[in-house]
């Protein structure tokens, strides 16, 4: 794809860890000019340095931060083709019997109310040339998982804002899609089954190898550059037709 996108700009949230800063350097590497945000400086400062981009701290459930953010990269580069919506957190592990309604809430807020935020302050600049909007959401968000209720809720709700806003902005030449990856390997992924391997009475291993290896096509799990991959097709003229969709990347597990 390269000289395709030399001079546009992307914003990626979540931008300093995992499946967001892949998608930042694969991006980057295609001639982006990359805005990466997220709540810790550290990691979104090295992410930058690496990709010559531009570091912005924001916790995207703060309006007054997420106007900030589409600010500073207006000031910076005049212009926003991409918007990656992938900041979230993981939220309670557990029984909805034993639900914890604070831990409920945060998840809602940064991993719905946060990308819906996102959007409302991308769409005027993407207004400008048209451009992509890409949610990162879930295959739990197509299908419930035991002891993941709150990460289950908030993804179903991601993928019907992403249909819904499609319809909203598709005149502007604004595309908005999904991404629902499944059993991504990295350090979340690893600690979250390790939650929900204590709830389940179970090892961590066990259910990797039983709920998503096993039962994969292709019997592995899916590395984050896959997913970035899947991104940089969903912003380029490959995918001009394409939008409203759930484009699930996950080895052919469900």
């Amino acid at each position: 794809m390269g000289a395709a996108f030399d001079g546009k700009v992307c914003v990626v949230t979540g931008g300093g860890t995992g499946i967001g800063a892949e998608i930042a350097r694969l991006f980057a590497a295609e001639g982006y000019r990359v805005v990466v945000s997220g709540r810790r400086r550290q990691p979104l400062d090295q992410v930058a340095a690496e990709i010559d981009g531009l570091a912005v701290c924001a916790d995207v459930s703060d309006e007054d931060q997420v106007r900030a953010l589409f600010a500073a990269c207006d000031e910076a580069y005049g212009r926003l083709d991409v918007v990656v919506n992938n900041a979230a957190v993981r939220g309670p592990v557990m029984t909805i019997e034993d639900m914890d309604a604070a831990g409920w809430d945060e998840a809602m807020a940064i991993n719905v109310t946060g990308v819906a935020l996102c959007i409302k302050h991308a769409v005027p600049l993407l207004k400008r040339n048209g451009g992509s909007i890409i949610n990162i959401s879930s295959v739990s968000g197509l299908r419930g998982k035991a002891t993941r209720s709150p990460y289950s809720a908030r993804k179903f709700a991601l993928n019907g804002l992403t249909r819904a806003v499609a319809f909203e902005v598709g005149a502007d030449g604004i595309r908005v899609n999904a991404i629902c990856p499944g059993g991504v390997t990295g350090e979340r992924f690893v600690t979250s089954q390790a939650m929900r391997a204590k709830v389940l009475g179970t090892t961590a291993e066990a259910l990797i190898r039983t709920q998503y290896e096993e039962p994969s096509a292709l019997k592995r799990l899916v590395e984050p550059g896959e997913v970035a991959q899947a991104a940089l097709f969903l912003a380029s003229d490959s995918a001009s037709a394409i939008t409203g969709e759930l484009l699930v990347v996950d080895c052919g597990r469900i």
